[in-house]
């Protein structure tokens, strides 16, 4: 009979008895180390202390161990993990792209230009992008001259930080805010 294990993504930490080791290193409560100590004392310590034996480097020889709250290290690495996804999650949505086309409508090229104008304010950077339809990839200067007009409507605001470039059928143009003086 065949045991298959399912790698999880939690490096999982062995607790107390589930330790196999003869000898451990052992670390206090408070980060001072205890010395190389047999699994039966190291266990008495911990559970007169009132934490769990968590062992934290099972490559290392002898083995380390750390006398410490397994739960509360637990809560608190979830939430670390949490609060990295957020920050992850904000810095992605720095950049916001605004798509137009070569033949935009005056109405529709002013509400982009609002939008994009508080989206700025904000302080974060947009993407403005041309996706040329057909003949019009035959005159890709129509898309930059629009690209070009879209950074003039909110010049006082923001400033090129990429020149518009073509990319096979799309013209990209990134837009920045002015630095405060």
């Amino acid at each position: 009979m065949e045991v298959l294990f399912i790698a999880s993504k939690e490096k999982v930490l062995f607790v107390n008895e589930q330790i196999r080791a003869k000898e451990v290193m052992v670390i206090g409560p408070n980060g001072e180390q205890l010395g190389v100590k047999p699994i039966k004392d190291a266990l008495t310590l911990a559970e007169y202390a009132g934490f769990d034996l968590v062992l934290i480097n099972p490559s290392a020889t002898p083995q380390v161990c750390k006398i410490m709250d397994y739960n509360k290290f637990k809560y608190e690495t979830k939430k670390r993990q949490k609060e990295n996804v957020k920050k992850q999650r904000e810095t992605n949505l720095e950049m916001k792209e605004y798509r137009l086309s070569v033949a935009i409508d005056v109405h529709d090229f002013n509400t982009r230009v609002v939008n994009s104008s508080k989206y700025l304010q904000k302080g974060h950077k947009i993407k403005v992008s041309i996706r040329f339809k057909g003949r019009e990839l035959a005159h890709p200067e129509l898309g930059k001259e629009v690209l070009l007009h879209f950074a003039e409507a909110v010049s006082d605001i923001a400033e090129i930080e990429q020149k518009p470039t073509l990319e096979g059928r799309f013209m990209t143009m990134i837009l920045m805010p002015k630095k405060e003086k």
